[in-house]
């Protein structure tokens, strides 16, 4: 299985996530439990900054999930999104781009561009 992980990372580098983002994508994974942004930044060793912009960014792109919390404070938890269901985002949010940009080419040559 670690074969299939190691493809996927692959794949996520080439879309540009970036190589803290995924050792924050694999903790996530390893735990299989909801984590707060300060213990992610305990676990890696990297500044609470950090941490934070690049979670923001793998929550924004289908591959972190994250659930409101309250316990005497307010802030969020976060899981990975299963590498399969990552997989699907993935395919799903491209073949909506091709067809949008087909859309667009189909258009633009009926007219004579």
């Amino acid at each position: 299985m670690s074969d299939v992980y190691e493809k996927l990372e692959a794949l996520l580098r080439s879309m540009g996530i970036k190589k803290t983002e995924l050792r924050i994508y694999r903790l996530l994974l390893e735990k299989r439990e909801p984590m707060r942004i300060t213990e992610i930044q305990r676990e890696l060793g990297i500044s609470e900054r950090s941490v934070r912009e690049h979670v923001l960014k793998l929550y924004r792109r289908g591959i972190l999930k994250r659930r409101l919390i309250e316990q005497g404070w307010l802030g969020y938890v976060y899981t990975a999104v299963s590498p399969s269901e990552v997989l699907g985002n993935i395919k799903e949010n491209l073949v909506k781009r091709i067809n949008e940009l087909e859309k667009e080419l189909n258009g633009s040559s009926s007219r004579g561009g």
